[in-house]
């Protein structure tokens, strides 16, 4: 359940759905998975998986839930392939050719045909909401399926008034600021990677990965123009990510002393040890983002 990428929404104004109210309307959105003919299907389930049954998962103030998307695969070269033996085999029987419109048809026709052969793939991803903070943490390090869960979230209550974070200095600045100055603040060090591009070449990209950030070298392309767009921090000796330039978290590792934290009272069940793990990741979380915030100037103004 521990996090390992995290995209952030802030709430324009204030979510104030009950569990109750929200448990109810996600309710009308669980997930079915696929029929025959379906190519996929989306909804919700338990965070606690086979271990519970409601959609929401409530520890403080912080509400869990999770998203299940079941696709069926169907591989573009069996699809391809079958296409191309009917073509062949209807310009054979009617000697005529069969032009682009028909054999789109066609291959709607086969996709339907080998639908109920083909085999299910399913993924979860879960969220949470922190009214407390105004935030929805999503974990997923795609932009386009964290998009996904909140415009189902949209249909499944109707609103969900969030948009990504923006800091009042550009991160960009802020963290060619620390690697050039070799120090970074509210409780951040400068870890061991980073990415630098250049603002006015698109393309122009420099990667460096358990490399020495004080080295001349890294100094020099700073000196040369380039900024970072990815940078690898420490936290409070709590966490360790990787943070990206649109304040999106990559590759997030929670310490030996965070992680002992949830383990120190015996959990009875999976369903209590899932309670004792968020709490403790929540709270991790809400301080790390307040420290993250602060460290760029603040979140500008709601409008």
């Amino acid at each position: 359940m521990w996090f390992k990428n995290i995209r952030l929404y802030r709430f324009t104004k204030p979510f104030d759905l009950s569990p109750e109210t929200l448990e109810e309307k996600l309710a009308a959105h669980r997930f079915q998975p696929c029929s025959k003919h379906d190519k996929a299907k989306y909804g919700w389930v338990a965070p606690l998986g086979r271990h519970g049954d409601m959609l929401t998962h409530v520890t403080g103030n912080c509400m869990m839930i999770c998203a299940q998307k079941q696709e069926k695969i169907l591989p573009s070269s069996v699809v391809n392939e079958a296409l191309t033996e009917k073509i062949e085999e209807l310009e054979a029987k009617q000697g005529r050719k069969i032009f682009r419109k028909e054999k789109l048809q066609l291959k709607d026709d086969i996709i339907v045909t080998l639908l109920p052969q083909a085999f299910n793939r399913n993924q979860r991803i879960y969220a949470y909401i922190s009214p407390k903070d105004d935030l929805m943490v999503v974990d997923s390090s795609s932009a386009s399926k964290a998009e996904e869960l909140l415009s189902f979230l949209r249909t499944s209550i109707e609103t969900l008034p969030v948009i990504p974070p923006v800091s009042q200095n550009i991160p960009s600045d802020i963290m060619t600021s620390w690697l050039q100055q070799q120090a970074a603040g509210n409780n951040f060090e400068i870890n061991q990677e980073c990415e630098l591009f250049n603002p006015s070449e698109e393309g122009n990209v420099i990667r460096c990965k358990g490399q020495d950030l004080e080295s001349d070298e890294i100094q020099a392309h700073l000196q040369a123009g380039k900024q970072v767009k990815k940078l690898g921090i420490l936290w409070n000796d709590a966490l360790s990510c990787i943070l990206e330039n649109d304040l999106s978290i990559k590759r997030l590792k929670f310490e030996d002393m965070v992680l002992e934290k949830a383990d120190e009272v015996d959990a009875d069940n999976a369903a209590e040890q899932f309670d004792q793990d968020f709490a403790v990741m929540s709270l991790e979380l809400s301080h790390f983002f307040n420290d993250l915030f602060a460290a760029f100037g603040g979140l500008q103004k709601k409008i």
